[in-house]
This record gives C-alpha cells, structure tokens and sequence, in this order.
C-alpha cells in the first residue's frame, strides 16, 4: 500500500478551475463520497471498486477537488 501525500499532510495542491480559473480545494479522496461506509474501507478495496482501471497498479489516489467559485468539480489522481 502507497503513502498519498495529500491523504497523510505531506504536500498541498490547490488546481486552477477549468471553467473559470479560479481556485480548487482538495475535498479529499473520491471514493470517500460513495456511501456512508465508505470513508471506513480499506482504501485498496475502495481502489478495486472505484471505477478507475489503473490507480490500485499505478498506486494513484483519486482526490476530488471543487471551485470554491463556481462549484466545478475535478477528481485528480495523486501519485502515492
């Protein structure tokens, strides 16, 4: 299992908004949105259900990141 740096405090990341340019706040990793036991799964098993092919072999964490302006949201996979 991989160490993500924005999970553990490591590193910050604050993307440009596609639409409007402006800032977007990491809302922390996508698969802990899918129901309310989510956030409580071992995150492997949440990457084998996630949707995304490579990011369990790639050791990539889906982060979902949203515009404090207009709402976007954006899921960035964060290399562990």
């Amino acid at each position: 299992m991989g160490i993500c740096p924005l999970c553990n405090g490591f590193r910050e990341m604050t993307p440009v908004c596609p639409d409007c340019s402006g800032s977007m706040e990491n809302t922390g990793r996508e698969a802990d949105y899918y129901d309310d036991y989510s956030p409580y799964m071992p995150i492997d098993q949440m990457k084998l259900e996630d949707g995304y092919p490579v990011d369990f072999a790639k050791e990539e964490c889906p982060h979902l990141f949203k515009c404090s302006n207009c709402g976007h949201g954006k899921v960035f996979l964060i290399k562990e």
